[in-house]
């Protein structure tokens, strides 16, 4: 049977407006999806969390076993927030109790990922201990114990009130600091890199900015719209200072071509690390004594005569 046309004309007639209401409130939902994360940003970037000093306890070291002696430190940002920090030294443990102080003329400036406190890579300073060397570990801002909020021009003041605590404080040299960069913490310590004389930069499974990571995670998002930056990749080229770039090909939260462009982008001394199988969060198991090895390496090319 053939179909009149006027017919026809009266079905296209109520189809379109159902299409345009369809994409209307597709376009109304997708702008109130983009706000909402513009909005909620802070959240997706900075994950803190606190624990409690009284409650925590290193676990025992086993008798002639490297591990971290631990100083509380406390340090005020250039805005007055409140900083709190450890100052791991490493020591052997004597049978029955005590220990002997490890001498090192190295110190590890570890800025740590978006997640947990200090607290929680107790176990992974420990690694460093068989470097040896002193490892200077600081909780951002509404992290662990150190007072107010999470953002990324606090966490800056963090890195570099922690680099003024450990020259200015303590006297030790900047040639004499490593300055190391976990995941977030890559942002905080690229940038610190770029302004003081380190002796060393490593970067472990860090992205290329934050727009870029924002873009990878959710293509839907427009770069634009992303305010916090972080841009690794921008400043990397103009650091002077030997360079360590450590990723995992099995990283399943920041790409592992991040960590290839920022190698790419910066200038020479520079060496890239690759950690087979390593996801984002067990480089340091799953790396293991090579790993530590890589990174002991690192260090002694860095350290003075």
């Amino acid at each position: 049977m053939v179909q009149r046309p006027e017919n026809h004309w009266k079905k296209s007639a109520t189809w379109w407006p159902r299409m345009l209401w369809f994409v209307g409130f597709a376009a109304l939902l997708y702008v109130a999806l983009v706000v909402a994360m513009v909005v909620m940003e802070r959240h997706f970037i900075f994950l803190p969390s606190r624990y409690d000093a009284a409650a925590f306890m290193p676990p025992a070291p086993a008798p002639q076993s490297r591990y971290p002696e631990l100083e509380d430190v406390w340090l005020t940002a250039a805005d007055g927030t409140r900083i709190h920090g450890w100052f791991c030294q490493p020591a052997v443990a004597r049978p029955g109790g005590g220990h002997v102080p490890i001498e090192t003329g190295m110190t590890l400036l570890w800025l740590h990922g978006n997640a947990g406190h200090i607290a929680a890579r107790y176990g992974i300073i420990a690694l460093f201990m068989d470097i040896p060397v002193n490892v200077f570990i600081i909780d951002y801002r509404g992290y662990g114990q150190s007072e107010g909020q999470p953002t990324e021009a606090g966490v800056y003041l963090d890195a570099a009130a922690a680099w003024q605590y450990l020259t200015e404080d303590r006297g030790i040299a900047g040639d004499r600091i490593v300055i190391f960069g976990k995941s977030l913490g890559g942002g905080p310590a690229t940038e610190l890199a770029s302004k003081v004389e380190a002796a060393g930069l490593i970067l472990q499974s860090t992205f290329t900015s934050i727009p870029d990571l924002a873009t990878a995670c959710y293509p839907f998002i427009p770069k634009f719209v992303v305010r916090s930056q972080m841009s690794s990749i921008d400043r990397i080229g103009a650091i002077a200072c030997p360079k360590m770039i450590v990723h995992g090909p099995a990283d399943e939260i920041i790409p592992y071509r991040m960590g290839r462009k920022l190698f790419d982008a910066a200038s020479e001394p520079k060496t890239f690390y690759e950690v087979p199988d390593a996801g984002h969060n067990d480089t340091f198991a799953v790396g293991g004594v090579a790993y530590v090895a890589a990174v002991r390496a690192f260090i002694a090319g860095c350290t003075p005569e």
